[in-house]
């Protein structure tokens, strides 16, 4: 029986060659399953043969500090790692299969209205603008929002990408899936201009030391990251005196909302962002039923009526 060590990192190299699993979610895995070694080897089990469900389960139990959702990631990364090392003979039983993650209480993300999207993109600077971090800071946000991307795929996006004749970007998802996502007006002209103008002024600030490739640079030429992502949209957000709390997946939550309020079909929605299920995308119709509820309580006169005899009564 190979030692724990070396089985985590076959099933690491997995789930990042044969899966396509991302750096960061390899990571996340790379972590659950350290802290799980490091516990058996403080409990004194050298080989996963010698390990039941009632001391994986002890093993979670244990994590305390961890809040329901991380707790859940946990197990979930537990399972994969067991479902590998039994499909590849290295386990005869899958015990961890008897183990339940906790039940998470179903949140809907945070959405902005189209006239909070307009405020919150206005807030990067004036429109004719010549500064470059305004200008890359409206292309960027014009673009989430455009293609309801998620911040890694747009970071990570190259000129060539881009294809402003057919107004599409292409992007490579989750599992190294490539899809191609159209844009409107706004993305194309707010793109073109930084591309134009914005780009080339970050590029001389890094002299000869800059990234060729890479559609959004931060102000040393380099490819602007995720948390700076974040950044400038929080500080944007700040900018516009929006008080929800937001992140840079708030814009692919409106994009996703906005297009089935306005008849877009679930199966579209799901293929432009990317989703390999249909019931992820779902969650999005449940809010575009709140708003439903919502104008049915404010506009069906025998709605309006009951609310109005509830006033009356107080």
């Amino acid at each position: 029986m190979d030692d724990i060590l070396t089985l985590i990192e076959q099933f690491l190299a997995y789930i990042r060659i044969e899966k396509g699993l991302s750096p960061a979610t390899v990571q996340s895995y790379r972590a659950d399953l350290m802290k799980y070694s490091i516990w058996l080897t403080n409990h004194h089990y050298s080989d996963l043969q010698q390990v039941t469900a009632p001391v994986i389960n002890h093993f979670v139990q244990d994590q305390n500090e961890l809040n329901a959702k991380s707790r859940a990631r946990l197990i979930a990364s537990l399972h994969s790692f067991y479902k590998f090392l039994a499909s590849q003979g290295f386990i005869s039983l899958d015990v961890s299969s008897l183990i339940k993650a906790p039940k998470l209480p179903q949140t809907l993300p945070t959405v902005l209205t189209i006239e909070e999207i307009d405020v919150l993109i206005n807030a990067t600077g004036p429109v004719d603008s010549f500064d470059p971090v305004c200008l890359r800071d409206r292309a960027l946000l014009e673009l989430l929002y455009a293609t309801g991307a998620r911040v890694s795929e747009i970071v990570n996006a190259d000129l060539n990408d881009i294809d402003f004749d057919e107004s599409i970007i292409r992007l490579l998802g989750k599992g190294n899936k490539q899809r191609l996502v159209p844009f409107g007006h706004y993305a194309s002209e707010a793109l073109q201009h930084y591309l134009n103008i914005g780009r080339g002024d970050l590029m001389r600030r890094a002299k000869n030391d800059y990234d060729t490739t890479a559609i959004f640079l931060n102000k040393r030429g380099k490819r602007l990251s995720r948390q700076s992502v974040w950044t400038i949209i929080q500080y944007c957000a700040d900018r516009a005196h929006i008080t929800k709390s937001i992140h840079p997946h708030s814009l692919r939550h409106s994009f996703a909302t906005h297009l089935l309020q306005g008849g877009a079909d679930i199966r579209t929605v799901q293929e432009l962002l990317g989703h390999s299920s249909v019931t992820t995308t779902q969650l999005y119709t449940h809010i575009n039923q709140e708003a439903l509820l919502e104008a049915y309580m404010l506009s069906h006169p025998r709605a309006l009526e009951e609310k109005q005899n509830k006033t009356i009564v107080k």
